[in-house]
């Protein structure tokens, strides 16, 4: 995704996910396989305990499966459902500084999503999104299972 794609994704955020984007949550990258969302741990996402709050943490972890399954919807020209049905976490260290989370699972959620739309039942799909530091370390995993499904006329 084009730099200028990527600023109408953030734009876009601040109009449907107003919270993710006043605490700092931006899609950095998205291309075929991988999409990554950076937030930056700032006095607006902590937590008492001197770290980002796991609920800013989750939906940066959220934005960054959910954007494949977006994308791949718009350019479908099909109108298709888009839920949570379930989200599992891991938290292994505090979150501090910027924090990137990265979902490679594009294929399969694209596949997913022509799932959906050509057999017009019900489909989950399992997303995983890691949360990395600035010295790599992982300080907390998600799994959303998402549930698609192609919308009547």
């Amino acid at each position: 995704m084009r730099r200028s794609e990527l600023s109408s994704f953030n734009t876009y955020t601040f109009f449907k996910l107003p919270s993710a984007w006043w605490t700092g949550v931006r899609l950095t990258k998205l291309d075929d396989t991988q999409a990554v969302v950076s937030v930056k741990y700032r006095w607006v996402n902590q937590n008492p305990f001197g770290s980002m709050f796991w609920a800013v943490q989750g939906m940066a972890a959220e934005l960054s499966t959910a954007v494949f399954l977006m994308y791949t919807i718009r350019k479908s020209k099909q109108a298709v459902s888009m839920l949570v049905l379930n989200n599992q976490a891991v938290f292994k260290k505090k979150a501090k500084g910027l924090i990137k989370f990265h979902c490679t699972q594009g294929k399969k959620a694209v596949e997913a999503v022509q799932k959906a739309i050509s057999n017009g039942k019900p489909i989950t799909v399992k997303l995983k999104s890691v949360g990395t530091d600035p010295t790599g370390d992982i300080v907390s995993e998600f799994e959303f299972e998402w549930s698609l499904k192609k919308k009547s006329k």
